[in-house]
């Protein structure tokens, strides 16, 4: 039987953990059974690069933190070997960074894993995983807003020089009447007196 030390130590370490869990936007479980110490410190340095943690806690824990945190359905995930990322700034780089990882590692994979409170599976993770980045998203966008200005641009000078020739065709027109309306003017008159 545990200690009440003990006890209260491991209820200390789930409170904590459930509280981190509740501020992450991304808590992903990955298998990291077959990794070896270089491509682990490889991993954990990506991570660092991208604001996320990768620690490994016990499934017992890790299942008590999320029941505290109000976060069912990843139980059956946590089965063998578990790593927790978790991320407080972004989602969608550390989930770049681990699905990277799985696919030039054989042995690492996605089991599951939460995003900002919903619960994905692994083919989400990997899903979300595969979008461009939040600045090429952006880059695409202000592209296709510039093309779509480019042409509007490009109607409006058609529309400003058609209504300039126009113009002139209305110019020209008057000054070829103008003589004949003069002189209509001199019949009426001459025909008055």
């Amino acid at each position: 039987m545990a200690s009440e030390k003990i006890l209260n130590q491991k209820k200390e370490e789930v409170s904590k953990l459930a509280a981190e869990i509740k501020e992450a936007k991304l808590v992903l479980l990955t298998n990291y059974r077959g990794i070896d110490v270089v491509n682990d410190t490889t991993l954990r340095r990506d991570l660092r690069g991208v604001n996320a943690k990768y620690t490994v806690i016990k499934n017992n824990i890790t299942k008590r933190a999320l029941a505290e945190a109000g976060i069912e359905g990843l139980d059956d995930k946590l089965v063998g070997p578990t790593a927790v990322v978790m991320s407080n700034e972004d989602y969608l780089e550390p989930a770049k960074a681990i699905y990277k990882f799985s696919k030039d590692n054989e042995f690492y994979e996605i089991k599951g894993g939460v995003i900002e409170g919903k619960v994905m599976t692994t083919e989400e993770i990997i899903t979300l995983a595969k979008l461009p980045s939040r600045e090429t998203l952006l880059s695409m966008l202000a592209g296709a807003l510039l093309g779509n200005i480019s042409k509007i641009a490009v109607a409006l000078d058609q529309v400003r020089i058609q209504k300039e020739e126009a113009g002139e065709k209305v110019a020209v027109t008057v000054a070829a009447e103008e003589p004949a309306v003069a002189e209509e003017a001199k019949v009426e008159a001459t025909d008055a007196e």
